[in-house]
């Protein structure tokens, strides 16, 4: 197949690049720069010109494919909820010009839109279109495209990870090393889920060759994670103390990540295992935190 990619040369979707190549699929990646279409090029994919606030650059890709992964995502955190409300646009685009076929979109989400309730690990089967997270957009827009016999699918991501970046907690450790301090809220026993990329990329691999209209897919090898060890594997690597914070302590420390750090955010994957065959085999991440650069 031919492949449209947004987000082709960020953390994942770089790795994406390569995972499809090699399974004798061509790749064209969605490049806002000439530094970045040149990489693509480097990868062996073909540079589509454009960004995820061009809508028509969107849909021009989008037609000039047989399927689209769609992993781009605006990450300023402080702008969340508008970031959300962008990428629902972005969704209903790349929908837009599949109407009418059996072209494949796989798009982007994360676990904690699976959790039925507080404290509840995340499922595959479970959406909740109520939800408080603002990140149900993408969801909702995947809703509205399958509505129209788009065939659309999802995979939520965890708290995805190698020794470079890894989710969330790639904003634990700059605060971590700013401050001096590792902190967890609370007890700190708040699960996490995660997944190391080279699983990742694999999961969406096969998700996209594999996958069901509808369906929904979780990138955790690991959960749940408590929230104390990932602050103590930061402490230990960066030598700083691991300290324990009351919620006003947290917000003060975390700022925006306090929306996130005191919340259970552990996920199952068992659906995705049974349905697509998927078995993680990457490093855990306390053990990327372990190797993290100092």
């Amino acid at each position: 197949m031919r492949i449209f990619l947004t987000g082709a040369t960020g953390f994942i979707g770089s790795k994406i690049v390569p995972e499809l190549i090699n399974a004798g699929h061509q790749v064209l990646g969605l490049a806002r720069s000439d530094r970045g279409a040149r990489a693509l090029q480097l990868a062996g994919a073909d540079a589509h010109a454009g960004d995820i606030e061009d809508l028509d650059s969107l849909r021009r890709g989008a037609s000039a494919c047989d399927a689209v992964i769609h992993t781009a995502f605006d990450h300023d955190f402080a702008h969340f909820v508008a970031n959300c409300e962008k990428d629902r646009r972005v969704i209903l685009a790349l929908g837009e010009a599949l109407q009418g076929s059996a072209r494949p979109l796989l798009i982007t989400s994360g676990t904690p839109m699976g959790s039925a309730a507080p404290g509840q690990p995340a499922t595959e089967d479970h959406f909740n279109p109520a939800h408080p997270n603002p990140r149900k957009a993408s969801e909702l827009a995947g809703e509205e495209l399958l509505a129209r016999g788009v065939r659309v699918s999802v995979v939520r991501l965890s708290q995805i990870h190698d020794t470079e970046k890894q989710g969330l907690v790639t904003e634990m450790v700059a605060l971590a090393r700013a401050r001096g301090v590792s902190g967890y809220v609370g007890d700190g026993a708040n699960g996490w889920s995660a997944a190391h990329v080279s699983d990742t990329v694999r999961l969406y691999r096969a998700a996209l060759e594999h996958g069901e209209a509808g369906a929904r897919y979780h990138a955790t090898a690991e959960s749940p994670i408590p929230f104390r060890d990932i602050a103590q594997a930061i402490g230990d690597r960066l030598g700083v103390p691991v300290i324990r914070m009351d919620e006003a302590a947290a917000a003060a420390h975390f700022g925006w990540l306090s929306h996130f750090v005191g919340h259970d955010m552990s996920a199952s994957s068992a659906a995705t295992r049974e349905r697509l065959g998927w078995r993680p085999t990457g490093p855990g991440l306390l053990d990327s935190l372990a190797q993290l650069p100092v």
